[in-house]
């Protein structure tokens, strides 16, 4: 095998960024994941290709600051009230999936020949999904703060403790190795931080920041610094970097600079964590899978399938729509980076042998890839499962409607979907020129708030063909589909249209208008049958020279 060896820590870091840069093009060529790209990169890396010897210890810290600068923005977005509003979902989708797992994955394992240790084990890390690939990809995809991301970070959190509880229980056995503070300092310290953060909030915050911010380099040194202080702080509790993280951007999360911080932070945090993921890919030992491979096969089908299938379950007992339950089931559709840790502390315990510890780590290669494109397209994905589903859902979704929800009829003139800043807006115009509008979004906070401006505004799915047919269109003389493409993310499958051919089966004549925010785009919308298509930058832009020469004096 031809290996490239380097002189200098400095050579083998440009090495592998050059690696994932090609990877990573090619990948983006064959339109697929980033995240799947840089874990091959860290695989040619860790494979001795590239010999990077030195620089394993760099990397590792700059994939942890990573882990921490993306925590804390997620942080800085955090409304505790929304939390607050969510806890009860949160709660029960989080441990509801953490024993199911755990008792269905013991039997699993037992029954493919691993002894009842190895299989407790084996069973508690694959109950670990992971926050960071999961933040990163909803992230990407815009949908951090749709309904469904929103309940997967709270339930995400929720494992997250439970992953601090795990590892704190077998620090108890005498194996610190930093993987976990002791019991008296997590009884000790997690009251004292909660504390301080909060006279930090109510006392601190805003005026530091005030001050920061008059200077913008000092602002984003200070979010660096204040990012992974709190993490380090929190991971020598013991609760770990990433809540420390997140609990570093919720103390900044009220104050009038969080989105200066955030946007000027985002090509740092992008860039670090490609560390991580090249990390993760350098530490899967590919030399001890081998006799793994059924094992493994069925607890990837176990955890692919069965840990979105008890969060779909759960929800829909609550009153969620099965749509919302498949969006966020499919976050837990993997195993952590905390999996391997978990694992390795078992070794170190004597509990376990390494052939555990290859068994997990093929079935986190395996989780993690497939769960990247199962979360990508996630889209295509459910319009596939969606007639297996219906059981999953009750008749009345109560959780996502309200009770006093109007119900659609063929009095409106204009039916909106995607009531953002922008379609909201256009409802209020059309209203107020004596239109019969109704609006509909999928966003239940959006509805209400529209609500509560006079608009009305119902809760309905544009991905959903079905949703059409409960629309009575027999008055409707035109559908203005007000939300661009990336609005659901980076899929094969656009709202946009689906929505218009759900319009036409159904026999509606009137127009139907669309947004978009590319001349390519809105082309290929006409070419559909889809006219006129609003461009809002274009349009804006066209109307403020209009502005600026009329009040020049020029015509």
């Amino acid at each position: 095998m031809i290996s490239l060896e380097f002189t200098s820590i400095f050579q083998e870091v440009a090495a592998v960024l050059t690696g994932a840069t090609i990877i990573g093009l090619i990948g983006v060529i064959l339109r697929q994941p980033l995240i799947v790209s840089f874990i091959i990169a860290g695989l040619v890396a860790g494979s001795g290709v590239i010999g990077v010897s030195k620089s394993l210890e760099t990397i590792d810290v700059l994939a942890e600051v990573g882990i921490a600068l993306l925590l804390f923005m997620v942080g800085l977005k955090l409304d505790l009230k929304l939390i607050t509003s969510l806890g009860k979902v949160a709660v029960a989708t989080g441990l509801g999936q953490i024993v199911f797992t755990t008792i269905f994955g013991w039997l699993l394992c037992f029954v493919l020949g691993l002894d009842w240790i190895a299989s407790l084990y084996v069973a508690v890390a694959l109950t670990f999904s992971s926050t960071i690939i999961v933040v990163k990809l909803l992230s990407d995809k815009r949908e951090i703060d749709s309904l469904h991301g929103r309940i997967a970070l709270g339930f995400l959190i929720v494992q997250d403790l439970a992953v601090v509880a795990a590892m704190v229980a077998l620090s108890a056995f005498g194996i610190g190795g930093g993987h976990g503070g002791s019991m008296l300092t997590l009884a000790i310290g997690a009251p004292v931080m909660l504390v301080v953060m909060a006279i930090f909030m109510k006392f601190v915050a805003e005026r530091l920041v005030r001050r920061m911010g008059s200077a913008p380099e000092l602002l984003v040194t200070f979010g660096i610094a204040w990012a992974v202080l709190i993490a380090a702080v929190a991971e020598w509790l013991g609760f770990g970097k990433e809540l420390g993280g997140l609990i570093a951007g919720v103390s900044l999360a009220s104050t009038s600079m969080r989105e200066a911080i955030a946007s000027r932070l985002s090509g740092l945090r992008d860039f670090l964590l490609l560390f991580f993921f090249v990390a993760l890919g350098m530490k899967l030992d590919l030399s001890t899978l081998g006799a793994q491979v059924p094992r493994a096969a069925a607890l990837s089908a176990f955890v692919l399938i069965g840990n979105p299938l008890i969060v779909v379950a759960i929800m829909g007992w609550m009153g969620y729509r099965k749509r919302t339950g498949f969006m966020a089931g499919l976050t837990v559709s993997q195993i952590s980076e905390f999996s391997l840790i978990f694992i390795a502390m078992g070794v170190s315990l004597g509990h376990v042998g390494a052939d555990s510890v290859g068994l997990v780590t093929l079935v986190g290669l395996v989780t993690i890839t497939l769960s990247t494109y199962l979360i990508t397209y996630s889209n295509f994905v459910y319009r596939i499962s969606e007639p297996l589903l219906k059981p999953f859902e009750r008749k009345v979704a109560h959780a996502e409607s309200e009770p006093d929800e109007p119900a659609p009829d063929d009095r409106h003139d204009v039916i909106i979907f995607g009531v953002g800043r922008y379609g909201g807006n256009i409802i209020r115009g059309l209203t107020q020129r004596k239109l019969r509008v109704l609006g509909v979004d999928f966003d239940p906070r959006a509805v209400h708030h529209w609500r509560e401006s006079g608009c009305n505004v119902i809760y309905g799915d544009a991905m959903d063909p079905e949703f059409a047919t409960n629309l009575a269109l027999g008055k409707t003389r035109m559908v203005v589909l007000a939300f661009p493409a990336r609005a659901y993310g980076v899929t094969h499958q656009d709202p946009r249209t689906i929505m218009y051919e759900a319009l036409r089966e159904q026999g509606f004549n009137g127009h139907v208008v669309a947004v978009s925010d590319n001349e390519e785009d809105a082309a290929r919308l006409t070419d559909k049958g889809i006219t006129p298509v609003l461009m809002p930058f274009r349009d804006a832009a066209e109307r403020a020279v209009e502005v600026i020469c009329e009040d020049l004096g020029l015509t």
